[in-house]
């Protein structure tokens, strides 16, 4: 059996070998490293998937999230909702801008914001809510849509990990996450569902003037070489990393349906056992497995982190402290007990190896090995 690994980059690279090493020298052989016919490319192929107006690169998730931000006219003190069970860039950007994140606890089935909870949490002082699609599956958005609308509150969707993931509406209406708020940001992180081989990001808007003015920030804040009409930062996708991302592009389904099978895999095997509850499938979105993560009922998640390890099974715990709890956050004057659903979240799952180079084998031993501890935790 091969290695497990909890991501598997160069496997995935292996397998489309040829198209990315002739993307890569393609860069090379014209020499345009900046901005090059790669980046523009890129941006209307990713636009075309995605079916949205503007699709504008930068240079990772992060930024991309920080130049949505900016790109809304918001003054310091202005609230922004969101959820403290996420990667950490969801609240950094907003405190880093002068911002005031207002936390809303997640549901226990998606991991999600809490749909129910985000009204009793604006103010006069809300501009902004940034739902995160966690996982590889959508927040419940056309809920999320109804109430900015009645409050006159932006959308920043945090689609980072889940490109390709379609959300569905009561109509019947069908749009991808990260195109149904004001504006997307996603990350091109090397272990993202579409990935690049460093960092990148992109934001997504079918609103012509914030499109614009993204683009402008993204570029020190000038839409006209060395004439500067906004405050702007310096945050590009360079041209080699958008040609590799043109070639993932083109394998972006085949990935993500290589991602449910394995889900499917284990979802099969841990049907019969009640104390390892799987993912949830919410049924007004599909679901693409950024992320497998199970939780344990009765059973130490740590504990079963530790057994996989000396088992040579790789786990992640995302994410071990929600944002109430971080230190870097105190002076927000949340404590333990404001946020139960995350806390306990935090303290009982664990995401299994999921990547698109999983075989049978390696699938067959990871879910032997959590059974096994599972049957020897229950039965003592």
């Amino acid at each position: 059996m091969k290695k497990i690994s909890v991501v598997d980059l160069s496997g995935q690279y292996i397998r489309i070998r040829k198209e990315i090493d002739e993307a890569i020298q393609g860069v090379l052989d014209s020499a345009s490293f900046i901005y090059g016919p790669d980046v523009k490319l890129f941006e209307e192929e990713l636009m075309n998937y995605l079916n949205t107006g503007q699709v504008i690169t930068c240079a990772n998730g992060t930024d991309a999230l920080q130049v949505a931000l900016m790109s809304l006219g918001l003054e310091p003190g202005d609230e922004v909702i969101t959820t403290p069970f996420s990667f950490i860039s969801t609240i950094e950007v907003i405190r880093l801008l002068n911002l005031t994140p207002v936390l809303v606890d997640i549901r226990p089935d998606t991991f999600n914001i809490d749909e129910s909870s985000i009204e009793k949490a604006i103010t006069e002082c809300t501009k902004a809510i940034i739902p995160v699609h966690l996982f590889g599956q959508c927040c419940r958005m056309e809920t999320i849509k109804d109430i900015a609308a009645r409050h006159h509150l932006y959308i920043i969707e945090d689609a980072a990990q889940a490109m390709g993931t379609e959300y569905l509406f009561s109509d019947g209406s069908v749009k991808k996450a990260g195109t149904i708020g004001h504006i997307g940001c996603t990350s091109f992180y090397p272990s993202k569902n579409l990935a690049c081989y460093g960092d990148g990001g992109a934001l997504f808007t079918d609103n012509e003037k914030l499109g614009l003015k993204i683009r402008s920030i993204i570029n020190h804040g000038q839409r006209k070489k060395y004439f500067y009409e906004d405050i702007g930062v310096n945050s590009r996708l360079d041209s080699i990393q958008a040609a590799i991302l043109r070639v993932k592009l083109k394998y972006l389904d085949e990935f993500n349906n290589d991602r449910i099978n394995a889900a499917a895999y284990y979802n099969r095997a841990f049907e019969p056992y009640t104390y390892i509850l799987t993912p949830f499938r919410a049924d007004y979105s599909t679901h693409t497995y950024h992320q497998y993560t199970i939780t344990l009922l009765g059973c130490s998640r740590d504990s079963l982190h530790e057994y996989l390890k000396e088992h040579d099974i790789p786990t992640m715990i995302y994410y071990p402290l929600p944002f109430h709890l971080q230190k870097a956050y105190a002076d927000l004057n949340y404590k333990e007990g404001d946020f139960p659903v995350s806390e306990e979240i935090s303290n009982s799952v664990l995401s299994l190896p999921m990547h698109t180079e999983l075989d049978e084998e390696q699938l067959e031993y990871i879910t032997r090995h959590v059974i096994h501890f599972i049957n020897n935790c229950k039965s003592k």
